[in-house]
């Protein structure tokens, strides 16, 4: 079982940024992908961004690369996004979840555990 908690969420200008924080409540195997999500209003949750915990490569969608940078901290057992050039449209619920094995995934179903969310709103 991993728990899974998020935090820094919050109200920015569009242009402005923010660092969202996960952190696991156990020791993050070495075969395991953390990933971001996220879920505006009225729509369906998508996939923002993830890392492989070994070694630490990373995955992007193409609405958030080159704005957004995923990264962790073994020795914390805790995972970021960095939110720069924040737009209107990044307003949504940013979740982090947990995925075991090293193929990065892009769909909700193919990650187990799940934090509980964190409000990130945009304003213009």
């Amino acid at each position: 079982q991993v728990q899974l908690v998020e935090s820094g969420g919050g109200l920015v200008q569009a242009g402005g940024s923010l660092r969202l924080s996960c952190a696991a409540s156990r020791r993050t195997f070495s075969s395991s992908v953390m990933g971001w999500f996220r879920q505006a209003p009225g729509k369906e949750r998508e996939f923002v961004a993830a890392i492989r915990w070994s070694g630490g490569s990373t995955y992007y969608a193409d609405s958030v690369k080159g704005r957004f940078t995923i990264s962790r901290d073994n020795a914390k057992n805790t995972m970021y996004l960095q939110m720069n050039s924040l737009k209107p449209e990044d307003t949504a619920v940013y979740s982090c979840a947990h995925r075991q094995g090293v193929l990065f995934g892009v769909r909700v179903e193919e990650y187990d555990y799940w934090g509980q969310g964190t409000q990130v709103t945009v304003s213009s």
